[in-house]
């Protein structure tokens, strides 16, 4: 996580502990300084989140949203060495399991908020003429960017489909791995890559790049985005504030106009 984020967060803590003690005094002029809540984020949430971001701080001006966002792997690591954040959104099951096997979930909060899909991109100006998986085998396409196969969600679920449809073996030598899913779309945008493996909500955000196949849901374990609570936060209530924000009507609305799948909470 980078170091400022960590920096901000103490310095404000430190802050609010001042300011209630303040209070406690007698002093009542003093106005309490905000609750600042860590998110650890999935990558492909970037855009839905921080357009969602502004919106909560209007209605919830006491408390303030500080994003961290990466592959859900290096994510999970990070809180395993100690990061001080309050909540996590994953964009693989798995990572969410390993942190609730080691007790650092508070109880009763992880819950599969969305779901999304896998597709084949390839620049916009592409003459390859791709229309399916199968078509990655071809001699003509030299390079595929996909996220890491043990960190990245996105690239864990593109091994399954390669794997499925059983040409992984063939594509390995074409492989270029990235360390999260935009990293993938950065690729293919620039066309240093022939084709590249998303999720369907980050080629909708792109206009350098197509879609030229969706995986079919079969090859793959489902696409779902667990959220949680992190046991150790600092702030319980302005983080269960946020969460719940998450699964309101507005917040719905801004998953969707993403491309995101609402899952029933």
């Amino acid at each position: 996580m980078k170091r400022r984020n960590i920096l901000l967060l103490v310095a404000t803590l430190a802050l609010s502990s001042c300011l209630r003690g303040s209070l406690g005094s007698g002093q009542s002029d003093v106005t309490q300084a905000p609750t600042t809540v860590l998110i650890s984020a999935a990558a492909s949430l970037q855009d839905a989140l921080q357009a969602i971001q502004s919106d909560f701080e209007t209605e919830h001006p006491d408390i303030v949203i500080t994003y961290n966002f990466g592959s859900s792997g290096a994510l999970q690591q990070q809180i395993e060495q100690g990061a001080p954040v309050d909540v996590f959104i994953s964009a693989g099951v798995s990572q969410m399991d390993a942190l609730e096997s080691q007790n650092r979930l508070l109880s009763e909060t992880r819950t599969n908020l969305l779901g999304n899909r896998l597709v084949l991109i390839a620049p916009q100006d592409s003459t390859l003429g791709l229309t399916d998986f199968t078509d990655l085998t071809k001699d003509a396409v030299k390079q595929i960017s996909v996220g890491e196969f043990r960190s990245v969600p996105a690239g864990q679920y593109t091994e399954q489909v390669f794997t499925s449809l059983g040409i992984l073996a063939t594509l390995q030598p074409k492989l270029i791995f990235a360390n999260n899913v935009r990293g993938v779309l950065a690729a293919v945008e620039s066309g240093n890559v022939d084709a590249g493996v998303v999720y369907a909500t980050d080629a909708a955000i792109s206009d350098q790049v197509k879609v030229v196949a969706t995986a079919d849901a079969a090859l793959h374990s489902p696409i779902l985005y667990p959220l949680a609570i992190l046991s150790n936060t600092a702030s319980p209530e302005a983080a269960r504030t946020f969460v719940a924000y998450l699964t309101s009507d507005a917040a719905k609305a801004v998953f969707e106009e993403y491309g995101f799948t609402v899952l029933e909470q």
